[in-house]
C-alpha cells in the first residue's frame, strides 16, 4: 500500500508562506455571491496595497519622528522616497480608512485615498483602482473587508522591498 501525503493545507506544499492566507480566504468568502470572483480580486488587492504602503509609511514616520533631533523631518516626502517608501498623504493613511470603515461614504473615501496616493507618487499614476464608490459594491461588505485587512500585519522590514 502506497504512503499518501496529507496535503490538505496548501501552506504545507511549498516552502514559502506569507502568513495571511486564512484572512485572504475570509475576504473572498465575504464577497462571494455579491460579485464575480474575477472582480473581487481587484477590490481586495487594492485594499491590501493601500494597507501595505500605509504600514511602511507609518513605520518610517515613527523612525523619522524619533530622529527629529538629528534633523529628520517626518513630514518631508523626500525622506520616504530616499528609502523607496511611498509618501502616503494623511487622507490616504490606513488609520483614516479604518476609522471611517462603517461610514456610508467609505467607497468614495477609498477612491479619494487612491487618487491622493497617485497624485503624490507619480510612478503610481493611473495604476490604482478607484471604483470603490460604485453602487454595485456593497458598502457594508466594503467596511467588513477593511476590518479584515486591518488584521493583516504588513509591517516590518521583511515585508517591504
Amino acid at each position: 500500500m502506497a504512503n499518501r501525503k496529507n496535503n490538505a493545507n496548501p501552506a504545507n506544499t511549498c516552502g514559502a508562506t506569507v502568513g495571511y492566507e486564512t484572512e485572504l480566504w475570509r475576504m473572498a468568502d465575504a464577497l462571494r455571491g455579491s460579485m464575480d470572483a474575477a472582480e473581487y480580486k481587484h477590490v481586495v488587492l487594492g485594499l491590501i496595497f493601500l494597507k501595505y504602503i500605509s504600514d511602511a509609511f507609518e513605520e518610517h514616520h515613527a523612525r523619522l519622528a524619533a530622529e527629529q533631533a538629528q534633523g529628520a523631518d517626518p513630514e518631508d516626502p523626500d525622506e520616504y522616497k530616499a528609502e523607496n517608501i511611498f509618501w502616503v498623504p494623511s487622507e490616504a493613511r490606513w488609520s483614516n480608512i479604518q476609522r471611517n470603515a462603517r461610514q456610508p461614504n467609505i467607497g468614495k473615501l477609498v477612491d479619494d485615498a487612491m487618487a491622493a496616493v497617485e497624485r503624490d507618487n507619480p510612478s503610481l499614476k493611473g495604476v490604482l483602482p478607484k471604483d470603490y464608490a460604485r453602487p454595485a459594491l456593497d458598502k457594508q461588505r466594503l467596511g467588513q473587508l477593511i476590518d479584515m485587512v486591518t488584521n493583516i500585519n504588513l509591517g516590518g522590514a521583511e515585508n517591504h522591498a
